[in-house]
């Protein structure tokens, strides 16, 4: 039998990255993992992020621990291991020879879309927050490593259809694609982080993927050079998404 896919899915924040975890882990052969790095994320940043002090107390704080369990063995019956990863969370005092052996994927999203969504939920955010220099990061040395361009999946692609994308994924990591990816029962899961009731409201009571509809609105004074600094490393992404 064929080793599990272990995959690394690296996204920034409000790249519909909830409902993606969703989609794989309404799959029968997948178990997921959502966001293991964040605890020691917002201990070693002291990140003022809603529900801070319950994510540390509750959460793996030590990444080493964090790397164990995402390569720890798996039951027999699992045929994908989902890690729903922020970015972000990948600091540079962690080690980086741990991504060898997992399978890498990225999903991004449009930094004018992103910024705004993101400046619904923090009160203050810079570069590194948005994860884009993280995702270049590691999508330049996976392809050093592996001498392929690894799968990037923009969400305005996925949310516009969702079966194509998800089967242009699903071919790329060779694992079969199934219609329950598509829809999901309405809820909060156990597999959800702790921080679900600050940040997964819109996820919670869906049961799919969410037609896309562009944000509105004008992008606020303040965000305009950090869009302005977001569009290369966003569009060096791009420049490789899997297309519709």
């Amino acid at each position: 039998m064929a080793a599990p896919l272990r995959l690394a899915m690296w996204s920034g924040p409000r790249n519909v990255s909830t409902a993606l975890m969703r989609a794989w882990g309404n799959r029968e052969d997948t178990v997921v993992v959502d966001e293991p790095f964040y605890g020691h994320y917002l201990a070693t940043t002291g990140a003022n992020h809603p529900g801070r002090d319950e994510v540390i107390a509750q959460q793996e704080c030590d990444w080493r621990k964090v790397v164990e369990q995402l390569h720890a063995p798996l039951p027999p019956e699992v045929r994908v291991y989902y890690q729903k990863h922020m970015s972000h969370h990948l600091l540079p005092n962690m080690g980086r020879d741990w991504l060898q052996g997992l399978t890498h994927a990225f999903l991004i999203r449009d930094p004018r879309d992103m910024l705004l969504s993101l400046d619904q939920k923090l009160d203050e955010f810079a570069m590194p927050d948005t994860g884009l220099p993280q995702q270049v990061e590691i999508f330049d040395a996976v392809r050093r490593q592996t001498g392929r361009v690894p799968a990037v999946v923009d969400s305005k692609d996925l949310l516009a259809d969702p079966e194509r994308m998800l089967r242009a994924l699903c071919g790329r990591l060779d694992v079969s694609f199934t219609p329950r990816m598509l829809t999901w029962p309405a809820g909060r899961r156990t597999t959800d982080g702790v921080w679900a009731r600050h940040w997964y409201d819109q996820v919670e009571m869906s049961t799919g993927f969410v037609p896309y509809r562009p944000k509105t609105g004008e992008l606020p004074a303040h965000l305009e050079a950090l869009e302005r600094e977001c569009r290369p490393y966003y569009e060096q992404l791009s420049a490789h998404r899997l297309m519709p």
